[in-house]
């Protein structure tokens, strides 16, 4: 009946990167303390996935969708939210990759601030001795990028909106909240930002 993922992999590197396996009634994944296991992207598994682990028991269900799916002996209504019934302990480091560096800037260009038609420049030009890391490489719109060129900031005439650095967990969860996934289930809003501070 069901497909056979492997439940007992590493929680942290589960999250489905193909959409098509996500569009019919995905849970979102919850870690112990009953937050998101990951903001952006959202912690989501596939209904077949989410079933499994109910059935291995690594998790509880909070909230279900209206939908059954049914096998010889029962039947059982597809969780729409669940709970990792233990702790996983998140990454204190966040991976330099083109797609968090996007999002620690916010999808926006570092010198002028526009969105859309992004790549990423080297502050420092790497054949001025700029590495290729967090201090040092900005989101950048093609105008802006071709602009700066080779060139040092000073010799280009842009300035930055604020210093290139490492990103925090924390700050990370922070920003991805700010970009939620286009499908948002109702059930899945109360575990998305009960965290969040409040506004007085």
């Amino acid at each position: 009946m069901l497909d056979d993922p492997n439940v007992d992999g590493d929680f942290r590197n589960q999250f489905v990167r193909d959409p098509a396996a996500l569009r019919r009634n995905p849970a979102l994944v919850l870690n112990a303390d009953y937050r998101p296991l990951s903001y952006y992207p959202l912690s989501l598994w596939p209904w077949q996935e989410t079933i499994k682990a109910v059935f291995l028991d690594r998790v509880s269900i909070l909230a279900e969708y209206d939908e059954v799916v049914r096998s010889q002996r029962e039947s059982i209504r597809i969780p729409s939210v669940v709970v990792l019934k233990d702790y996983v302990k998140p990454r204190k480091r966040v991976a330099f990759t083109r797609f968090n560096l996007f999002l620690r800037d916010e999808f926006c260009c570092q010198y002028c601030g526009s969105k859309g038609d992004l790549t990423f420049d080297h502050v420092v030009p790497r054949s001025r001795g700029g590495t290729t890391a967090w201090e040092n490489v900005v989101a950048a719109c093609s105008p802006c990028n071709l602009r700066k060129a080779n060139k040092s900031l000073r010799a280009s005439g842009l300035r930055l909106k604020r210093a290139p650095r490492r990103p925090t967990t924390e700050e990370m969860h922070a920003i991805g909240r700010r970009f939620p996934p286009n499908h948002l289930h109702v059930s899945w809003m109360d575990y998305l930002y009960w965290d969040a501070e409040l506004e007085s």
